[in-house]
């Protein structure tokens, strides 16, 4: 079956501790670029009425308001770092306004760090205040039908760690990752679009380097690459115009539209 149109709406695209870097004075950190200010890696996926979170980084405040985004109908979450989910309780007035609760989805070791680093979301008791109304679901590899569109949780290696990121009709969305077992090549064959870790140039241990996610996408013949989770060594326009023309660096703010 078809996937519906889809539009993907980057929220954040930058690395960790995100791009003006806290106490850097570095040309990227003080870049009059638009394009240089990078919150926290998450997207947004926007179908037949329906928006679809991938992760709550610990910007999605700011990110929501900025997209203007009055809706969370679920979310996804790649792994537990910090970065990808200390966002979670701004979920609260999105709950609200759904009068009733939001599914969330994750492994289990994803979904066991969550419930650890917000008990009282989870933990059923009586609460004088109010608290995000979640559903906690559980993924383990195989594909999650959300309002029509399936999302297919796809392993990569993040250092010593497998995470998942996701592929959803023809784009995926692989947002921290050192290496991609051949095995999940496979599920990333015939994509329009795919976001992929480009940290820097220099090597790191859990995170691909602009050189490797280039070859992953000439590997992969993908019509469309972004990268994601940039820190400050890249500065937007001159990284890019270093890029073979069909891949971009992704951008806060960014809209993509698939048809």
């Amino acid at each position: 079956m078809p996937s519906p149109p889809i539009k993907i709406t980057v929220l954040g695209s930058g690395t960790s501790v995100g791009v003006p870097t806290v106490g850097c004075h570095c040309s990227v950190c003080t870049s009059s670029d638009p394009r240089d200010n990078r919150l926290r890696p998450s997207i947004l996926v926007s179908y037949e009425g329906h928006n679809v979170l991938i992760d709550t980084t610990p910007d999605f405040r700011t990110q929501a308001l900025r997209a203007k985004i009055d809706r969370v109908d679920a979310v996804l979450f790649t792994h537990s770092h910090a970065d990808h989910m200390m966002g979670l309780d701004d979920l609260r007035p999105f709950s609200f306004r759904r009068q009733g609760h939001i599914p969330i989805y994750a492994s289990p070791d994803t979904m066991a760090a969550i419930q650890r680093c917000f008990p009282y979301i989870f933990d059923g008791a009586k609460k004088e205040s109010s608290v995000p109304q979640l559903e906690a679901r559980l993924i383990d590899g195989t594909p999650v039908d959300l309002f029509g569109l399936e999302f297919l949780p796809v392993p990569v290696v993040h250092g010593r760690q497998t995470i998942y990121g996701f592929r959803f009709g023809a784009a995926a969305y692989l947002t921290d990752h050192s290496d991609i077992p051949e095995s999940s090549m496979e599920q990333l064959r015939s994509l329009d679009v795919l976001f992929l870790d480009a940290l820097r140039y220099k090597p790191h241990p859990t995170h691909s380097t602009v050189d490797t996610s280039v070859k992953t996408a000439g590997k992969l013949a993908v019509r469309r690459a972004f990268f994601t989770h940039i820190c400050h060594d890249l500065a937007h326009e001159r990284a890019e115009s270093l890029l073979p023309p069909n891949i971009r660096l992704a951008y806060d703010g960014l809209e993509i539209l698939l048809p």
